[in-house]
């Protein structure tokens, strides 16, 4: 339980300072950060930043919105890492930790990462995009609350200390017990493999795959969890309530008029999944076109056959997917309220020139791709509820296939 925090209510300043820390200090994080820290209202924000580190440590984060206009954050700390964050941990530990680092659980499993800042009364918030990123924390932290967030905002780091919030700066958070789960079949996409679970360090935050895995349990994971597993009701009572906090510290203090609240978890994983429609379309679609836009792919009569193709494919299986975890697959679970249909989406891209996906963007730059939390995991988790997605499943399988033989290149390079 997290003794304590369950006694603030909304609309209500904490009574005691409430330690919060963002582990990922790009324009997402640092966004969202700076619109939570209020010390004169009992709230620190800390961040974990890595190439930006120096910058942010010496002279805070640059901000120009859209929405705040500009304006210098200054956190209550900043830590080159999760293991010197962990050193510096408050006397009553991290109240929140906030992850908003990219969602690549094939090259790191993040829940090991921020398992030296985890403690009985931490909640644990996930500000990612894709589909089960939730698992693997569900798994380590089983006695632990976690707040699921979806968002729509457009921000970029210009620069190291520098952030450009252009548009949005929607959010929706809600509870998660295990709505996402799934069994993780192998990297290879095969479903008749034994499936692989990551299995982390707690210290480096390496992981390694084991081909029998054993179920982690809260003491060989985490000493400082409690030994018993919290029933599924307290964990989505828990993650709703601290929800609702969180959502009303932007709203009140932070100014963030579109940060919402649910209580209900098949509503929030709805929301990640109508948020799949347009990011499993357009991101991979990106590179896999030579670097198109997403206006520019859609003036193309066969690329926006083909995106259009692949946001119903997601659109269909979204509610059968979601009817294995309680909804009735009529459609009430999915779409969620007032989401916009794909056609419309696409009618909203046209008038977006210029603008390019951020697996696009990562890819022109070198970085790794969120491949498995956008195409691998939605078409695993689809799988095993007997529903195939041929288009996702053949974008997946050719980004993979790209990116591994980009690699393969470099690593030739590298030994000449």
């Amino acid at each position: 339980m997290t003794a304590g925090l369950e006694t603030l209510r909304p609309g209500v300043d904490p009574d005691r300072p409430v330690h919060i820390i963002f582990v990922g200090a790009g324009a997402v994080g640092c966004f969202y950060a700076s619109r939570l820290h209020y010390p004169s209202h009992n709230l620190h924000v800390s961040l974990v930043a890595r190439s930006n580190y120096k910058e942010l440590a010496d002279h805070g984060v640059h901000l120009q919105t859209h929405t705040f206009g500009d304006y210098t954050f200054h956190p209550h700390a900043v830590f080159p890492s999760v293991a010197e964050a962990a050193r510096a941990r408050p006397s009553s530990g991290w109240d929140y930790i906030i992850v908003t680092t990219k969602a690549l659980p094939d090259r790191s499993d993040d829940s090991a990462l921020i398992a030296p800042l985890v403690g009985p009364r931490s909640c644990i918030v996930l500000i990612q995009n894709g589909v089960g990123v939730e698992q693997p924390h569900r798994a380590r932290f089983p006695a632990n609350p976690i707040v699921s967030a979806v968002t729509v905002i457009s921000a970029v780091q210009t620069s190291p200390g520098s952030i450009r919030q252009n548009r949005w700066t929607r959010i929706h958070l809600g509870p998660y017990s295990n709505s996402a789960s799934f069994d993780l079949a192998s990297n290879d996409g095969s479903s008749n493999d034994k499936p692989r679970f990551p299995r982390g360090d707690d210290t480096t935050g390496a992981v390694t795959l084991s081909e029998e895995p054993s179920p982690p349990t809260p003491s060989s994971l985490n000493p400082s969890l409690s030994p018993l597993p919290i029933d599924t009701k307290t964990l989505q009572t828990l993650g709703a309530h601290h929800a609702t906090l969180l959502s009303d510290w932007w709203t009140r203090l932070g100014g963030i008029r579109d940060a919402h609240a649910t209580q209900d978890e098949l509503a929030l994983q709805s929301l990640r999944w109508h948020k799949l429609c347009i990011n499993a379309a357009f991101n991979p679609s990106a590179v896999l076109a030579g670097g198109r836009g997403n206006a520019d792919m859609i003036s193309d009569p066969e690329l926006r056959r083909h995106i259009e193709g692949v946001m119903n494919e997601v659109w269909e299986a979204a509610p059968k997917v979601l009817a294995a975890h309680g909804g009735d697959g009529s459609g009430k679970v999915f779409p969620p309220p007032g989401a916009a249909e794909p056609e419309r989406i696409l009618k909203s891209t046209e008038r977006n020139v210029g603008s390019k996906p951020s697996m696009l963007l990562d890819w022109e730059a070198g970085r790794p791709l969120e491949v498995e939390v956008i195409l691998g995991n939605p078409v695993r988790i689809a799988r095993a509820r007997g529903i195939e997605m041929p288009r996702l499943q053949s974008l997946y399988a050719l980004v993979r296939s790209a990116m591994q033989m980009r690699e393969r290149g470099e690593k030739e390079k590298g030994k000449l």
